[in-house]
């Protein structure tokens, strides 16, 4: 065997055949999904397995399957968790080093991997919770900008598509209603695509603004419920608004959403920043590499991150294409991207 090279055998206890089937999948395809994914080889027979491949990736894989057997014990394991499960592990602390995790286990049991970036935290600060139930913070960058929106009342977050900055800052809102810390939940976007010329659409204002808003739509129905989500927006508790119409108003206790922010210009982001009334909390959101204004017109997100970078009360948080938690094609077209635009 390569001197880089290892063997780690261990067993999942205790045995459970259902337990066993879930974590294995179909024809073993949740297997085989972490050995394309880490580069390793898996065998088994019945709950003692064995796994070959680089010292790092096998204590890696190791670590996966133990993870999600102790998974398997509260519901199904999906090919999705298979993913998050591989992404919380490339997420990973660098507290907790490649070298620490090859080390021998003194056991095989499932356990809990420790996380420095909670230190001082309990694990129920990571958790957004909702009527729904607890939304958990993935990787030291989600949990930042968790920390970041409880912390701060005016927090960006900016990074590629996937990484949660809509779906966290949407649960941080409805988890500050739900405990009476705000009285409503403002959603605000750039309609750019009609040029902030809603006329033409018909229905009332809500109606117009829909289809702009529809991500956020969905994170609120996820969370709430679509009958409780319905009854909100209809009493204004939660309020849908163009970013073009927010001009004139100020939101006192109120947690306002700013979603595709690299679409405002700076006056428009200006104007929204000076909205922020007593008792009220924003989350900023954007991909500045996908902006959709004219050619020519500089990104109000863009801007904003220099004006400011050094301003008290103010966050900021950055993800990248490692923070991707969607489809891991996801993750490797943004990783593309990235490298076409440094050329």
């Amino acid at each position: 065997m390569a001197p880089d090279t290892a063997t780690r055998d261990f067993e999942l206890t205790p045995p459970d055949n259902a337990r066993l089937a879930s974590l294995c999948g179909p024809l073993d395809e949740h297997l085989r999904q972490v050995e394309q994914s880490l580069g390793v080889e898996i065998r088994h027979r019945g709950a003692r397995f064995q796994v070959s491949g680089g010292i790092a990736q096998t204590a890696d894989a190791e670590q996966v399957l133990l993870d999600l057997f102790a998974m398997s014990e509260r519901g199904e394991v999906t090919p999705e968790r298979v993913h998050l499960s591989l992404r919380e592990l490339g997420m990973g602390d660098a507290a907790t080093t490649r070298d620490e995790r090859s080390e021998p286990r003194k056991s095989a049991a499932p356990a809990k991997r420790a996380n420095p970036a909670a230190e001082g935290r309990t694990g129920e600060d990571m958790r957004v919770r909702t009527h729904r139930g607890g939304i958990q913070a993935r990787g030291p960058n989600q949990k930042q900008y968790l920390a970041h929106i409880r912390s701060h009342d005016l927090t960006f977050g900016i990074g590629p598509a996937g990484t949660g900055k809509t779906y966290l800052a949407v649960a941080c809102a409805v988890e500050a209603l739900q405990s009476d810390q705000v009285r409503r939940i403002v959603l605000v976007r750039p309609a750019v695509e009609a040029g902030e010329r809603l006329g033409f659409l018909p229905g009332d204002l809500t109606q117009k603004v829909d289809p702009y808003l529809r991500p956020m739509y969905d994170a609120l129905y996820e969370m709430l419920g679509f009958d409780r989500a319905a009854r909100y927006v209809e009493r204004g508790v939660i309020e849908v608004a163009p970013l073009a119409f927010m001009r004139g108003r100020s939101l006192n206790d109120s947690f306002v959403i700013l979603d595709e922010a690299q679409n405002s210009t700076p006056e428009q982001m200006k104007m929204f920043l000076t909205r922020i009334g007593f008792g009220s909390r924003a989350v900023v959101t954007g991909d500045i590499t996908q902006t959709d204004l004219p050619a020519g017109r500089m990104s109000g997100l863009r801007h904003v991150i220099e004006v400011l970078k050094d301003v008290d009360g103010v966050a900021f948080t950055h993800f990248t294409a490692r923070d991707v938690v969607r489809h891991p094609l996801v993750q490797r077209i943004v990783l593309a991207y990235e490298k076409e635009g440094s050329r």
